[in-house]
């Protein structure tokens, strides 16, 4: 994983979680500061609180899209980075990764995995 995109993740912010398969397209946000880097696995875990809209989509097509920035974080034209993540996702209802979120964020239903296939900076 590029370092300025660690960057940006070390920043709060909001971070945006994009389905398309729906009509209108399933859009739920997060915060940075609540996503675990698997830097070694190449994948996210999010706490899933609600994200029914997702996961209802998952069941046709699992691609999901996440857009991410900071503006305290030098950008490609100045200040302010933000990228884009592209991959596939599933929801994770038991398990080590799931209690070990669990513990962390105790209001959560569900977790989150995204599995990044492209990350992209756009600004």
């Amino acid at each position: 994983m590029d370092q300025k995109f660690l960057d940006v993740m070390h920043h709060e912010g909001p971070t945006t979680i994009v389905t398309v398969n729906a009509h209108p397209a399933s859009v739920v946000n997060t915060w940075n500061s609540y996503i675990k880097i698997n830097q070694a696995q190449n994948y996210l875990l999010i706490p899933a609180a609600g994200m029914r809209s997702i996961e209802h989509d998952f069941a046709t097509d699992n691609t999901v899209t996440l857009t991410m920035g900071s503006k305290a974080v030098e950008g490609t034209v100045g200040p302010g980075a933000g990228f884009h993540i592209h991959g596939t996702g599933e929801f994770i209802k038991s398990g080590a990764e799931f209690d070990e979120m669990h513990t962390k964020f105790p209001w959560l239903r569900e977790v989150l995995k995204v599995n990044i296939n492209e990350i992209v900076q756009k600004i």
